[in-house]
């Protein structure tokens, strides 16, 4: 299974429209984690899950979701009130109440993912504007077996090796 997964493209719509093109045919979901600044009928988003962010004003946009995506619970949320710059323990208690296996959030502009427990966290960064790094980032989540491999990519499509995780499942 892969997942497409970005944040924080603050209004950007060619950029997005480039990335869901370069990579729709692969992939079993889209997800965008929130402040994309468009409406929930803009052409960018069309085929994918959104959530609302701090600076979206679409009141159509839910500000979490759950979804189950080929027998993986995926909690999606923008971060913002759950306090994602300070800690994951908010995110990861709620993850926990619905249980989520994997959890998409942005907020932060920061790309990482890391596993608590049995609770996968990804932050796609940002194609607007990236915190800690130079590139402007989104993630591609990979599921095979018992491995899940997250991969980052800046916004030319170019794989951040460093960036690049991968976890076993229980």
């Amino acid at each position: 299974m892969n997942v497409l997964i970005l944040s924080d493209s603050h209004g950007l719509t060619n950029e997005l429209q480039t990335i869901v093109s370069r990579h729709k045919q692969h992939v079993d979901a889209m997800i965008h984690c929130g402040d994309s600044e468009l409406t929930s009928d803009h052409a960018a988003l069309q085929g994918m899950l959104v959530v609302r962010g701090n600076c979206d004003y679409e009141h159509r946009f839910p500000t979490d979701l759950l979804e189950e995506i080929k027998g993986i619970r995926f909690f999606v949320t923008h971060g913002h009130l759950y306090n994602v710059k300070m800690t994951l323990m908010n995110v990861y208690y709620k993850a926990k109440e619905v249980g989520a296996n994997i959890v998409c959030f942005g907020h932060s502009h920061m790309a990482g993912c890391e596993q608590i427990d049995d609770v996968l966290f990804i932050n796609p960064g940002s194609i607007y504007l990236p915190r800690m790094r130079r590139e402007k980032t989104y993630a591609m989540l990979h599921i095979d077996n018992k491995n899940i491999t997250v991969h980052f990519y800046n916004i030319d499509g170019q794989l951040l090796h460093d960036l690049t995780n991968t976890y076993t499942t229980k």
